[in-house]
């Protein structure tokens, strides 16, 4: 990959970094209102440090009416009454990082709600400073098909970004049409007021704290800019900026194509449910938010690694080393691990891969215990997405499960009735405490992966990977980990029938059980055989000769 602007070095925590996401209003409620907040994040710190991750992202935190969730903000400066104050912001930056946790903010830069005071300003008739914060067509008259009437004085359409109610802000377009006025070039007044003041926000909380920012629908700050050649500007001179004055701070794109992202300047990206291909074949089933009709980790045994596989080796390729891919276990807007016919018992090979792959990994809150996507839930705070026929949100969004004994699991004091999300109703939901208390539970399964990935260099964010066992509908997968001298080799087998790999090491001393469940390796014909019960995993130092090439 080659870059136009020289970049700040990716700061080095990242090479051995996990995190972990927060979804705010579900983790903890401190006031019984229902509804979680920082003051309940921060009496969870501890339990989040007791993990092993290193840093926290929350979603949006800002004011906000709340039509999406939060995703729609009218102040960006502001944290929302509901979570708190800006004192209360202060506070969680001071306590996690006490605990050697950075907190990473959640950054809607391509929209704000439609009763943002900017919005409300530029919706104005008389024209003023912020009538071109927003993208607006010269007449109501005048309406492109993917532009919103509203019932506003001003005599003109507006380009929404997502929802109707999150008009777009106004960067500019890389390629204006002539014969389009409100398409607007990048450097005019308005699109560079709108670029000064994202600026502006990002150094603020840069400054109260924040570690930096997880940036909502990054690609989508610049219309029409083909080759995203103004895209990739706007960007990397943010990187520049920041990256200097910030050194440890990290910026992550919700993009979805990591080569492209990483090239804009992010340090992370994500395979997710759009974009680069892979994510849905690996997880996706037939419940959940979004389909797929057959997945690798399924006991059925009739997905597939190889496209996962194939598009993450080219993504990692173009990256070359100025940036990390990131595999969510799940987030806000899709399913989480734990969605049926996906049961307890397979969970434990989908963490395997997930803290066994390079890149950097994500925790969406509640997979470490293997909560539960719930279903059927109602549209809450515009979980409901009408352009993909429906698909709600919902159920990856439910209240964080603490504690058996408590009301509401320990998340809120409220009324069952007023509680954000309902807590998940299958009796023998898990729960933190009934699985802090258990050495062999998931939470303490995941937490043993995460120390074993930050003691072993070959785990490491940026070490290498081969597979030496992968194919269509192949069962086990098979690859190798290596970095600094050392090897880890890696077997899964989600499948519900046993399964064989027979694979060629090199100067091979010994193979080392380092975490196992039902599986076994031994030496055939110069070759080691890799055998595996139903639903397994393996993972195994791999100990060379004393002639093993260097």
């Amino acid at each position: 990959m080659k870059t136009t602007l020289p970049r700040p070095p990716v700061p080095a925590w990242l090479h051995n970094a996990v995190i972990y996401q927060v979804y705010p209003q579900s983790y903890q409620d401190s006031n019984g209102d229902g509804i979680g907040d920082l003051p309940g994040l921060i009496s969870r710190l501890d339990y989040i440090q007791s993990l092993g991750v290193d840093a926290l992202w929350l979603n949006p935190v800002f004011d906000s009416p709340f039509a999406d969730a939060g995703y729609d903000v009218c102040d960006f400066r502001r944290i929302a009454p509901r979570y708190g104050n800006n004192d209360d912001a202060q506070r969680l930056f001071q306590e996690a990082h006490r605990r050697g946790l950075k907190v990473i903010f959640d950054l809607v830069a391509g929209h704000t709600s439609d009763q943002h005071p900017w919005f409300v300003e530029s919706a104005r008739l008389k024209h003023g400073a912020l009538s071109d914060r927003y993208i607006w067509t010269p007449s109501k008259c005048v309406r492109p098909d993917d532009f919103v009437v509203g019932k506003h004085p001003r005599d003109g359409c507006y380009k929404p970004n997502f929802f109707d109610c999150q008009p777009a802000l106004n960067y500019g377009y890389g390629e204006p049409d002539p014969a389009h006025p409100w398409q607007q070039p990048v450097d005019a007044p308005g699109p560079q007021a709108t670029l000064a003041e994202l600026r502006d926000i990002m150094a603020f909380w840069l400054e109260q704290g924040c570690d930096g920012f997880r940036v909502d629908m990054a690609a989508s700050l610049i219309k029409n800019d083909p080759g995203y050649k103004e895209t990739y500007t706007l960007w990397n001179g943010i990187r520049n900026e920041f990256g200097r004055k910030y050194p440890d701070s990290v910026l992550i794109a919700e993009w979805g194509n990591p080569e492209q992202a990483i090239r804009a300047g992010f340090h992370i990206d994500f395979m997710l449910h759009f974009g680069a291909p892979g994510y849905p074949s690996l997880f996706f089933n037939e419940q959940g938010t979004f389909h797929h009709p057959a997945c690798f980790f399924d006991t059925r045994g009739k997905g597939a690694f190889t496209e996962f596989y194939q598009n993450w080796l080219a993504g990692n390729k173009a990256i070359n080393g100025l940036g990390f891919i990131a595999i969510p276990s799940a987030n806000h807007d899709f399913q989480r691990p734990h969605c049926l016919p996906r049961d307890d018992s397979q969970l434990r090979v989908v963490w395997a891969f997930l803290l066994t792959w390079p890149g950097v990994p994500f925790i969406y809150y509640g997979d470490e215990i293997g909560m539960r996507f719930v279903e059927p839930l109602p549209d809450k705070e515009g979980s409901v997405l009408p352009m993909f026929s429906g698909a709600n949100r919902a159920g990856a969004r439910t209240p964080m499960q603490w504690d058996a004994a408590a009301a509401n699991a320990g998340f809120s004091t409220a009324d069952a009735n007023d509680l954000y999300l309902p807590i998940d109703p299958n009796p023998e939901r898990p729960t933190v405490s009934m699985q802090a208390a258990d050495p062999q539970s998931l939470l303490n399964f995941v937490r043993r992966l995460i120390a074993l990935r930050k003691t072993d260099p070959a785990l490491g964010s940026a070490a290498s990977v081969e597979c030496l066992s992968v194919g269509p509908c192949h069962y086990p997968v098979v690859y190798l980990r290596e970095a600094e001298g050392r090897r880890v080799l890696v077997a899964l087998n989600p499948a519900g029938v046993p399964g064989t790999a027979s694979v060629k090491l090199e100067c091979v001393s010994e193979i080392k059980p380092l975490l196992t469940d039902k599986t076994q390796v031994a030496y055939e014909s110069g070759r080691t055989v890799i055998k595996m019960d139903r639903v397994a995993f393996g993972i195994f130092e791999i100990i060379a000769t004393q002639s093993r090439p260097s």
